[in-house]
């Protein structure tokens, strides 16, 4: 097991140096002089050149690709143009709103949409499995800022339930974090839920096909024990896939998510950062996000030698 996980952390080195070339290329890629796009229309060339000198524009791209890279790995991750201040500082003062975010709806998702796949599958073709494959249909139809201002419109305007904006720390208190993210996380989960619920569904109506299931049936094992410990064992790989590749979804819809519900996070700097071309904090944030996505899809490949030992080899 010691070698699968050393393989697999030395598999994502070349990964994130790949990302890490695409990201600090970011700056390139923008059509026409970044530093004239950055100063404006109105900026004197003096001010586009002091920007370029800035930027390390007047050096060779290899050269400054080095150099940034040595930053990043001693976790220097540049200065905005805008606030002048450091873009790790940026993205500290803004994690905590997104990492809750985003843990909170992992966490109501797959409560909701993993038992959900499993009835569905239990109860093949009837009613109960024709309403949870319409709600995935719908999940996947809807797009996410639709269903941010629906829920805001109903819980918030109309029943006055939840707030409709803003974010509370965790450390003013559970109840209040808890009540400015309820549903950001139900918005931001509407379509992971629906998707790891069709596949929770279709790995167990294959695994209840099984023989080892019949045996287990004809043995008086109870359902519960049946669905939970024989079937979705054996069905978890693919679904711990799902979940892992969903992360994406949570990263991308968090942007989108926290625009809606006026949430402080990093999708909101993000979104500022694109606005005010502030290629630092853009290349930053995105280096993270790209980090964060490389780390949780090494431990969902760590998760799979528990569900299945024989994958360690």
């Amino acid at each position: 097991m010691l070698s699968f996980i050393i393989r697999r952390i030395v598999a994502t080195i070349p990964v994130m140096a790949f990302v890490a070339l695409f990201v600090f290329s970011l700056l390139y890629i923008a059509p026409g002089d970044p530093a004239a796009v950055i100063a404006g229309d109105q900026a004197s060339p003096a001010e586009v050149e002091r920007i370029r000198q800035s930027l390390g524009l007047d050096r060779p791209y290899l050269i400054r690709f080095g150099e940034w890279a040595w930053r990043v790995v001693q976790g220097d991750l540049g200065t905005s143009i805008f606030t002048s201040r450091p873009v790790t500082l940026l993205i500290a003062q803004r994690i905590e709103p997104t990492l809750s975010l985003m843990v909170l709806t992992l966490l109501v998702t797959v409560l909701i949409a993993v038992p959900m796949g499993v009835l569905a599958a239990w109860n093949a073709g009837s009613v109960v499995d024709k309403a949870a494959m319409a709600f995935a249909v719908l999940g996947f139809s809807v797009p996410v800022f639709v269903v941010g201002y629906l829920l805001a419109y109903v819980f918030a305007l109309k029943l006055e339930w939840l707030p409709v904006q803003g974010y509370t720390p965790l450390a003013e208190g559970v109840w209040p974090w808890l009540r400015n993210l309820i549903l950001p996380a139900l918005a931001l989960g509407f379509v992971y839920i629906a998707l790891i619920a069709r596949i929770t569904r279709a790995t167990m109506l294959e695994v209840l096909q099984q023989d080892y299931i019949r045996t287990a049936r004809s043995k008086g094992v109870s359902h519960r024990n049946v669905l939970f410990l024989h079937a979705l064992k054996n069905a978890a790989v693919p679904v711990i896939t799902v979940i892992g590749v969903g992360i994406a979804l949570l990263i991308g819809g968090a942007v989108v998510t926290e625009s809606v519900f006026a949430i402080p996070g990093l999708g909101r700097l993000t979104v500022d950062a694109i606005l005010q071309r502030d290629y630092p904090v853009i290349q930053g944030v995105i280096l993270m996000f790209s980090f964060v996505y490389v780390l949780v899809n090494l431990l969902i490949d760590l998760a799979y030698t528990i569900v299945d030992p024989r994958i360690r080899y």
